[in-house]
């Protein structure tokens, strides 16, 4: 039986929503997706909710990870985390949420901060440049 069978087959009627966001791959720890949920990055019906809360099938949530939002319908549960195409099958966004997600994304690209190509401290010749920008 594949793995991915075998997780379906053991899917469950609740799940608290730390476990399901981290079976879903949208943190990569639990203790991340509880620390989301906790500081109100992810709420149940436009709500604030605790990680211990049980969802189940068909319940709406929003997801805040960094600049983007995610509207997303439970579709089913899983008792263990599985591969990345099994962990989308746990959910469905919705058409709204793909639109803006995508203008999300291609606005930061087009709109890269200056400071993000910059790692680290800055070298020989880059304190040179800030020297003679100084100096004017």
């Amino acid at each position: 039986m594949p793995r991915e069978q075998l997780l379906l087959a053991t899917l469950a009627n609740k799940m608290r929503i730390d476990k399901w966001l981290w079976c879903a791959r949208f943190f990569k720890t639990r203790s991340l997706a509880a620390q989301a949920v906790e500081s109100g990055k992810v709420k149940l019906d436009a709500q604030r909710i605790k990680p211990a809360r049980d969802i189940a099938p068909g319940d709406r949530l929003s997801v805040q990870i960094g600049e983007l939002s995610w509207e997303i319908e439970v579709v089913a549960l899983a008792t263990q985390r599985g591969p990345a195409p099994f962990a989308q099958t746990l959910y469905r966004e919705t058409e709204a949420s793909q639109a803006r997600r995508q203008q999300q994304m291609l606005a930061q690209q087009l709109q890269r901060e200056p400071s993000a190509q910059m790692k680290g401290r800055p070298t020989k010749r880059d304190r040179r440049q800030i020297k003679r920008f100084e100096r004017a």
